[in-house]
């Protein structure tokens, strides 16, 4: 039997409350062994599968019927796809498939549906930018001591 990631959390967990090797490793439900491997960093998970472990349900009208509806009708929800193929093949395709389509329907959108929209957002932090403007005030007359001054006016 394999070891689960909870089990080796628990046994070290154990272990580091000063518990015995032989205690903890009966409270994680392992051997003796397995704690010693776990100790001396022997054990590690099992791969990641990357086979099949069943037919793909879907694979005999997936290509030929549910993708060109999807091209043509990109809103259309998962379940209605299941309920139309119910309704053209009864007894085919059982409600227990409405996960595996929903799957299937999530990554082709993904994959080939309409872009997203990108967004960056912005977060301004007060007194680390600003920005600042020179502006020429036409019709307005400013002197000083009776001189016209010709200036601009700076805004921040």
């Amino acid at each position: 039997m394999t070891l689960n990631t909870s089990q080796v959390s628990y046994y070290m967990t154990q272990r580091k409350k000063g518990v015995t090797q032989h205690i903890s490793a009966m409270k994680a439900g392992i051997s003796v062994r397995s704690g010693r491997r776990i100790e001396k960093a022997q054990w590690s998970k099992a791969g990641e599968r990357h086979w099949r472990t069943r037919k793909d349900p879907l694979e005999a009208v997936w290509d030929s019927m549910l993708v060109p509806l999807l091209k043509e009708r990109p809103a259309l929800m998962p379940t209605t796809l299941l309920e139309m193929l119910q309704d053209k093949y009864p007894g085919q395709y059982p409600n227990s498939l409405r996960r595996t389509m929903q799957r299937r329907v999530r990554e082709w959108k993904l994959q080939y549906g309409a872009e997203q929209e990108v967004m960056f957002r912005q977060r301004h932090q007060p007194g680390l930018r600003g920005l600042s403007d020179f502006t020429e005030l036409k019709g307005v007359v400013v002197t000083i001591a009776g001189k016209l001054l010709a200036h601009k006016l700076y805004h921040f």
